[in-house]
């Protein structure tokens, strides 16, 4: 997944889209993975106070989001 665009970009995004934190997991960032999992799982189990709902969504938007514009700092030989 050298670049933004690429087809594991975009295999990553649909990944976050069923499962927020899995396009980051498969991209090997473990850390934001974690993060972006655990907020938006804890956001949308408190789902009845509307607020955190809401702040979950955005969490796992991002997470869709991040993953399809994720370009890796390696650069190609």
């Amino acid at each position: 997944m050298s670049q933004q665009g690429s087809a594991g970009n975009v295999i990553a995004a649909i990944a976050s889209l069923f499962w927020p934190g899995l396009g980051q997991l498969l991209q090997g960032r473990i850390l934001a993975a974690l993060l972006f999992f655990s907020i938006t799982v804890v956001s949308y189990f408190f789902w009845v106070l509307i607020i955190p709902a809401i702040i979950g969504g955005i969490f796992h938007l991002w997470s869709i989001i991040d993953a399809a514009r994720y370009a890796s700092s390696s650069k190609p030989n």
